[in-house]
């Protein structure tokens, strides 16, 4: 019998983990020899628990930075390596390929369908060609027409495992409790609070098999909600995807995002109030060009300040979803729309009053030097996003997230915070299509 074939996984804290558990976990046929790690701080120099690993695993598995993946493939023998994240452009996946293969390992991605686990209930999935589409706006209003229509709706929650990975194997969030109980960060929050507020319970974790069956034993209908632009881990009996106009041609050119607009049932064209009909039409040709039997929805994000007259002629820091202006790519959000909007006499930067991780995050993502990224991955960094922002000169704070800062935060400054919902224009609409595939 052939010796295993020794692997490892490229990852980000979520799609690697759900990989390895439906892929690699108890295959007598290969030997995973290591996870690499990278876009989320503080996850690598850990171990996937041995608890999770499984049996063939009893020592669990190592996680490095992903910097060290030559060396790595050196020292384990490492004959494949698998890229289990999102997000990154072709050429990120181009050049990670060529760094295998130039150090003897052949470079793998494991297909989306083989990956997915089936619910004995429905399941409508929401997904991304970016982050920072407009994913959870538009979950969030499948979720309340769902609930409209009497059904007992449970979303799923792509991981965000950053914690203690053995203790976050399942967890269930119904209360803010359950928010404070699992340590969650400020980007689980911002997914989490929104359903959580609209009453709706939201799974979430490490191990997807064992979530599934809680979650679906509590649901009549099950709702992904995605991560990133990754595709989903349930078998989706509707696939819907966002796609954003402010970034044509990202459709096509973004992995795993492409994957999503192929296999979509309908896309939402959203942010169509803000972005150019050049661009907006750009979006539609690329789709139909790749999937031409798609509905598409056409949707805006309206921006509703708590209270707009707190900006005018004032001096604003702008603070903005993390992952969006990260590896998001974005420049700003919908809280530098509002300020320039509601007419804020300036938009302050805080690259010059970053502190510790704030101003490597600065160095790292140019792009980001408008606003201030919600970055909160432990007590440290939210300790040192409250530093940057009394240190900034500014006369009130404005976030662009979907949760109230001040339950995390503490700050000197005033805040306002920006809502921003849904708001599809026309027909179809998700209304229209819930109804479409017998789901309402």
């Amino acid at each position: 019998m052939a010796a295993p074939r020794k692997v490892i996984i490229l990852g980000a804290a979520g799609r690697d983990f759900h990989n390895f558990n439906v892929y690699f976990r108890d295959n007598p046929a290969y030997d995973v020899v290591a996870f690499t790690a990278t876009q989320i701080p503080g996850i690598a120099t850990r171990k996937y628990p041995a608890s999770l690993a499984g049996k063939l695993y009893p020592d669990g598995i190592p996680i490095f930075p992903e910097e060290e993946l030559p060396s790595l493939i050196k020292k384990f023998g490492a004959q494949t390596c698998v890229f289990s994240y999102s997000d990154v452009d072709y050429g990120y996946v181009g050049h990670r390929i060529a760094l295998a293969n130039s150090h003897g390992a052949e470079f793998l991605l494991l297909g989306a369908q083989e990956t997915m686990l089936k619910a004995k209930v429905p399941v409508v999935a929401v997904c991304a060609v970016r982050t920072g589409s407009g994913k959870s706006q538009t979950s969030r209003r499948v979720a309340g027409i769902l609930r409209a229509h009497g059904k007992k709706v449970v979303v799923v929650r792509h991981p965000m495992p950053y914690g203690d990975l053995a203790s976050q194997a399942v967890e269930r969030f119904a209360t803010y409790e359950d928010l404070d109980k699992y340590e969650t960060t400020i980007e689980e929050r911002e997914e989490y609070e929104p359903h959580i507020d609209k009453g709706t319970v939201v799974y979430a974790g490490v191990d997807y098999e064992k979530i599934l069956r809680q979650a679906e034993a509590e649901a009549e209908i099950l709702l992904w909600d995605g991560g990133n632009n990754d595709t989903p881990f349930l078998k989706p009996d509707l696939h819907i995807v966002v796609a954003d106009p402010l970034r044509p041609g990202h459709e096509l050119s973004y992995y795993p995002g492409e994957t999503n607009v192929r296999m979509a049932d309908v896309i939402v064209i959203n942010k169509v109030d803000t972005a150019t009909p050049e661009n907006i039409e750009i979006v539609k040709e690329n789709i139909r060009s790749v999937n031409p039997d798609v509905v598409v929805v056409e949707a805006a994000s309206p921006i509703t300040p708590d209270d707009s007259v707190q900006i005018r002629g004032k001096k604003v820091l702008a603070i903005e979803d993390g992952p969006t202006l990260t590896h998001g790519g974005m420049e700003y959000g919908a809280a530098y729309i509002a300020a320039q909007r509601f007419g804020a006499a300036e938009i302050v930067s805080a690259v010059n009053y970053a502190v510790g991780s704030i101003k490597d995050t600065y160095k790292k993502y140019p792009n980001s030097r408008k606003i201030l990224p919600a970055m909160g991955y432990g007590p440290k960094q939210i300790k040192e996003l409250e530093e940057t922002i009394d240190a900034t000169p500014c006369d009130l704070v404005l976030s662009g997230t979907p949760i109230d800062l001040s339950r995390v935060l503490k700050t000197k400054k005033p805040v306002v915070h920006v809502r921003y919902e849904l708001d599809e224009i026309g027909h179809p609409n998700l209304e229209d299509v819930l109804r479409d595939w017998e789901l309402i």
